[in-house]
C-alpha cells in the first residue's frame, strides 16, 4: 500500500498512548492529527495486562483516524536500550564504519548477532577532504528481542513500523529543531567555547529521561524515579487505595488539606532534585567546558502543581515546561483543548515525527535489519512478476513466429545442405572424442609424473617441519653439552622453554580455525609483544592487524604444551617473566619476517644445503593462547639422597656429621602455557627454485651493474 507524505509519531507510555501526525507544508511542519488515549490502568500496576491495554489502545487509536497508510515513527525508553557517544581517531569517513564496529563489539554487552544497533556522526563533525578530525560518533543500539517486543502491538493491528528511535533521542530531535535551529544551521562547533547547554528532564510514570545537549553534542541518563512515586508516597503515608492517591495527586490544589498534600510528597521532590543534581554534577565532571543554561520539563507529571517551581528554586536555573513548541504549525491541533492539556506529553511524538520528515538531526532507526528486507521484497514482488510476465509473453510470440517460419520452409532445398552439415558433424564429434582420450592420458601420465618425482619430498616433508620447529623453540647451550647443577644455576634464572607435547590437526579451510575470538586474541599477543620488545606498530601496522582476515585455504595448525621456569620475581625482572618471557623469546623466533626468527638449514635435492626463513617454510600466525600467572610446583632434586635421609630418620649422621642432607624438592614458579602456529605446506623443490632464481637474478643484476662500470670507465679513458 502505497504510504502518503505525512508522518505519524507515536509513543506507548505508561499511563496513555500518544500520537502525533505532522506533515511538510511550504517549508514548515504542521500538525495536522493527534490522540491521546488513556489505558483503564497504569501498565505496571501487579493487576494489569499490559499487552491487552496496549493492544486496547493501538485498535482505538485506528478506529479514530481510519486505516494508517502514512510512515510511523514509534518510540522506546530510554532504559530499553543503549546509546553510547565516542571520539573516532583522525581517519577516512569511509572507515569510520569500521571502527564504530570494533566499538560496538566493546561497548555492547551482547553478542551483536543478538543486537539491533546503528551508529551517526553528530553534528559539528569536523570533515575535511574526506578525513573526519575532530567528531563524535553515537552508537544506538538495544536487544533485538527488545525491538521485536516493542513492534508486536503493531504487528497485530497491521501497522508497518518505518522507524524504531530512543525515546531520549527523539527529545533531541524536538530540541534541536524547534530550539536550536540557528546554531546548528550555522554548522560550527567550537570544542573549546561550546554553546550553553539545556537541560530536559522527561518525567515519565515509573523513570525519568535526562538530557544534557548544545545541539551539537549529547548526554543522556535514565533516572528511577517518576510520577507514580509521588502516588506510592502518598497511598503509603495517608493510608489511600492507588486510584485515590492518583487522583489526589493530580487534584492536589482543591484537596481538603493541600499543605498535607504536598508535605507528603516532599522527600520524593527532594529525591527527584538530588537526582538531577547528581546527573548535572556528573556531567559537568567530565565537560568541564560546558555551561548550563535552562532546564526544560516535559510529560504529563510536571503538570503537577508546585512542581516546576520546586525544582526552579532548589537547582538554581530557569526551569520551563515544554507546553508549546515554537516552530509546530497546525491550529486545528495547536488550539484543540485536549492537545494543549497534554502538550507536555507529545515532545517525543513531535521529535518522532521530524525524523519520519527528514528534517531531525539523529536519523538512526533500531527496526531490525531482517524487517528492512522482507518489506524491500514484498515490495518489489509485483514489478518481479510484471517483468516475468513480460518476458513469457516476449518468448512465447517469438516463438509462435518462429514456428511458422519452420512449417513454410522447403525440406528439399536444403536435403544436402543438410546432409553436409551432419557428415561434417559426425567428423567433428570422432576428432573430439579422441582428443579427450589423449588429453585424459596425458593428465593420467603427469599424475603419475608427479607421483613418482615428487614421493622423496613427502617423505621428508615432515621431519623438514619437525626440525624448524625444534630448531626455533628456544633453549640456553650449555658449555660442554652439560646441564649445570641447580645451585650454580637456579631454574628460576634459566630461559629455555620446555616442550611436553606436540599436537597437529589438519583443516581443509584454516576459517574454521580462526574464529573471531582466536582473532581477537591474536590482535591482542600481536601488540604485547609490540610492546614489550619496543617494536612499536605504526597506524597503518595496527589497521592493517584489525583487518587481518587470518589464515586462507588448507592447512595444519600445531599446538605445543610448554612450561618455563623464567620466573624470578625482582623489581628489575619484572616485566621480563611470565607470559612477557614467552612473548618476548618463543613469539620472537617464531613471528615471520621478524629480526629474531629462527632460520633453520635444511639438505636440497641435489645433496647441497639451503638456509630458509620461517616464512618460507609456511609458518605465520604464532599465538601463545593463555594469558596465565606461574604457579609455584615442587621439582624433584636430582641430588637427593634417599638413604641419607633415612640415616638421618634414624639418628646416624651421614657425611659430615653436622651437614644437613640435600632436599628432596625445590619449589619453582613455574609457568604453563599452550602455543600455536600455522603450517601451508611449501615443498621443498619450490622453495629451492624460488632460491635458486632469486639467486640468478641477483647475479645478472651485478653483472649488469658491473658491464655499466666497465662501459663508464671506458668511456672515461677514451681520446
Amino acid at each position: 500500500m502505497a504510504k502518503s507524505q505525512s508522518v505519524w509519531g507515536i509513543e506507548i507510555g505508561q499511563t496513555a498512548l500518544k500520537a502525533l501526525r505532522c506533515t511538510m507544508a511550504d517549508g514548515e511542519v504542521t500538525a495536522d492529527a493527534f490522540d491521546f488515549i488513556e489505558y483503564p490502568k497504569i501498565l505496571s500496576q501487579p493487576e494489569a495486562d499490559a499487552e491487552e491495554l496496549v493492544a486496547d489502545a493501538v485498535a482505538q487509536l485506528l478506529e479514530r483516524n481510519d486505516a494508517i497508510t502514512d510512515k510511523v515513527c514509534v518510540s522506546v525508553p530510554g532504559q530499553s536500550g543503549l546509546a553510547k557517544f565516542f571520539k573516532p581517531p583522525p581517519v577516512e569517513v569511509k572507515k569510520v564504519g569500521d571502527i564504530v564496529r570494533y566499538e560496538a563489539r566493546q561497548q555492547i554487552p551482547f553478542d551483536l548477532a543478538d543486537v539491533v544497533w546503528d551508529f551517526q556522526m553528530m553534528p559539528g563533525s569536523m570533515v575535511e577532504e574526506g578525513y573526519a578530525l575532530e567528531s563524535e560518533v553515537g552508537l544506538f543500539a538495544m536487544k533485538r528481542e527488545q525491538a521485536y517486543r516493542q513492534l508486536a502491538p503493531f504487528d497485530r493491528a497491521d501497522i508497518e513500523v518505518d522507524v524504531v528511535q530512543l525515546a531520549p533521542l527523539a527529545l533531541y530531535n524536538m530540541l534541536a529543531y524547534d530550539r536550536m535551529n540557528d546554531r546548528l544551521d550555522a554548522d560550527v562547533f567550537d570544542p573549546d567555547s561550546p554553546p550553553a547547554s539545556s537541560v530536559v528532564l522527561s518525567i515519565g510514570t515509573d523513570s525519568s529521561d535526562l538530557i544534557i545537549t548544545n545541539g551539537f553534542r549529547i548526554w543522556q541518563r535514565s533516572m528511577p524515579i517518576g510520577g507514580n512515586h509521588f502516588t506510592r508516597q502518598l497511598t503509603k503515608d495517608l493510608k489511600l487505595t492507588f486510584a485515590k492517591a492518583e487522583h489526589l495527586k493530580r487534584n492536589a490544589r482543591e484537596a481538603v488539606d493541600p499543605k498535607l498534600v504536598f508535605q507528603t510528597m516532599r522527600p520524593v521532590f527532594n529525591d527527584l532534585v538530588t537526582e538531577v543534581q547528581r546527573s548535572i554534577g556528573f556531567f559537568r565532571s567530565l565537560d568541564k567546558k560546558a555551561e548550563i543554561g535552562e532546564l526544560l520539563l516535559t510529560g504529563n507529571t510536571v503538570k503537577m502543581p508546585g512542581l516546576a517551581a520546586y525544582l526552579e528554586k532548589n537547582l538554581g536555573y530557569d526551569v520551563q515546561v515544554l507546553d508549546r513548541f515554537n516552530r509546530l504549525t497546525g491550529d486545528d491541533v495547536l488550539a484543540n483543548p485536549a492537545f494543549r492539556d497534554n502538550a507536555p506529553t507529545f515532545s517525543v511524538c513531535y521529535g518522532l515525527c521530524l525524523q519520519g520528515l527528514g528534517t531531525s538531526q539523529l536519523h538512526t532507526s533500531l527496526v531490525p535489519r531482517e524487517i528492512l528486507t522482507e518489506r524491500m521484497i514484498r515490495a518489489k514482488k509485483p514489478w518481479t512478476v510484471a517483468a516475468l510476465a513480460a518476458l513469457l509473453l516476449g518468448m512465447s510470440g517469438h516463438y509462435a513466429f518462429t514456428e511458422r517460419s519452420w512449417a513454410t520452409t522447403h525440406d528439399d532445398l536444403w536435403s544436402s545442405s543438410v546432409s553436409a552439415v551432419s557428415s561434417m558433424e559426425e567428423y567433428k564429434s570422432g576428432h573430439e572424442s579422441r582428443d579427450s582420450e589423449l588429453d585424459a592420458k596425458l593428465s593420467y601420465l603427469n599424475v603419475m609424473g608427479k607421483e613418482v618425482s615428487g614421493n622423496a619430498e613427502r617423505r621428508l616433508k615432515w621431519l623438514e617441519i619437525i626440525k624448524t620447529v625444534n630448531n626455533a623453540v628456544p633453549r640456553k647451550s650449555f658449555a660442554g653439552g652439560k646441564i649445570p647443577e641447580i645451585e650454580k644455576e637456579p631454574l628460576d634464572e634459566r630461559e629455555d622453554i620446555h616442550v611436553t607435547r606436540f599436537d597437529t590437526k589438519y583443516y581443509e579451510d584454516l576459517k574454521d580455525w580462526w574464529t573471531e575470538e582466536l582473532a581477537q586474541r591474536y590482535r591482542e599477543e600481536i601488540r604485547n609483544w609490540a610492546q614489550l620488545t619496543n617494536n612499536p606498530l605504526s597506524e597503518e601496522d595496527d589497521l592493517a592487524l584489525k583487518n587481518n582476515p587470518g589464515p586462507e585455504g588448507s592447512g595444519w595448525v600445531f599446538e605445543l604444551a610448554c612450561y618455563h621456569d623464567y620466573n624470578k620475581d625482582t623489581l628489575q625482572n619484572r616485566s621480563k617473566i611470565g607470559s612477557n618471557h614467552v612473548r618476548r623469546v618463543m613469539t620472537s623466533s617464531f613471528l615471520p619476517d621478524n629480526a629474531a626468527s629462527k632460520n633453520v638449514t635444511l639438505p636440497r635435492g641435489d645433496g647441497g644445503k639451503e638456509t630458509f626463513t620461517l616464512a618460507e617454510m609456511g609458518i605465520s600466525y604464532p599465538l601463545m593462547l593463555d594469558d596465565n600467572e606461574p604457579e609455584v610446583v615442587q621439582v624433584a632434586n636430582p641430588a637427593y639422597d634417599p638413604a641419607a635421609s633415612f640415616d638421618k630418620d634414624e639418628g646416624e649422621p651421614s657425611g659430615d656429621d653436622k651437614e644437613e642432607g640435600e632436599p628432596a624438592f625445590f619449589p619453582v614458579r613455574r609457568l604453563d602455557f599452550v602455543f600455536q602456529m600455522v603450517w601451508q605446506e611449501q615443498p621443498l623443490a619450490d622453495r629451492v627454485a624460488k632460491k635458486d632464481a632469486e639467486r640468478a637474478a641477483a647475479a645478472e643484476e651485478q653483472k649488469r651493474l658491473e658491464d655499466e662500470e666497465k662501459r663508464a670507465a671506458e668511456s672515461g679513458n677514451a681520446p
